[in-house]
């Protein structure tokens, strides 16, 4: 595959899958669910028909910042979803708690991506200080030593997708079990979940295709 087009999907890639998921989201942030369920009235009710009551649900500035604390057993919403009561809210709200199930079962890829996170973390900070040194001194150990490190970061990527996808497909089961949702309201729920993995996604092949392009501009 070209350099140049390679570059071009890791810049893009992520861009539009963020542009997605904000369109997305903005959609059925305009959709107000039948039963006027904020995102706090989901969680609570998720995490209490599971037992989960040591969990805090707490509201987080920003935009789409929501996540689940494992070591802390936090899970933040932002404020559109901790108050708001559209599909959105509930949406993301109920994909939290999925995180929070997960912890709850030890789920095993969740576990995995914690073992390793330490790790990728550390080498996320240095990878392109080796791949700048590579760069102003010539050295290809330097530069393959940035791409090893990005790899591990491909690799934390990998596993992260199917903690997500599992986290989605809990958010889906529950809000439809626990009659959160009408059978109307099932796909704007869906929409918003699939939107949210599919940022996952992108990163995962916009570190893939930084490697390629690194391997290929080298090799050039």
């Amino acid at each position: 595959m070209n350099a140049l087009i390679l570059y071009l999907l890791v810049l893009f890639l992520p861009i539009i899958a963020t542009i997605g998921i904000e369109v997305t989201y903005g959609k059925y942030k305009k959709v107000s669910s039948n039963k006027d369920l904020t995102g706090f009235d989901v969680a609570k009710k998720i995490l209490d028909n599971n037992g989960l009551d040591n969990i805090y649900i707490v509201e987080t500035n920003g935009n789409l910042t929501d996540n689940y604390d494992s070591s802390r057993k936090v899970i933040h919403l932002s404020s559109d979803v901790y108050h708001g009561n559209s599909l959105a809210s509930i949406a993301v709200a109920a994909h939290e708690c999925g995180h929070a199930i997960q912890d709850k079962e030890n789920y095993s890829w969740m576990r995995i991506r914690s073992a390793i996170y330490p790790v990728v973390s550390f080498g996320e900070k240095i990878a392109y200080i080796f791949l700048f040194i590579g760069l102003i001194i010539g050295s290809m150990g330097a530069i393959y030593a940035s791409i090893i490190i990005t790899l591990l970061s491909l690799i934390f990527e990998l596993v992260t997708l199917p903690v997500e996808f599992d986290a989605s497909k809990r958010a889906y089961n529950l809000l439809i079990s626990y009659n959160l949702i009408n059978k109307d309201e099932e796909s704007g729920v869906l929409s918003v979940l699939k939107a949210a993995a599919f940022t996952y996604v992108a990163s995962a092949l916009s570190s893939l295709f930084y490697i390629l392009y690194l391997l290929s501009d080298n090799r050039d």
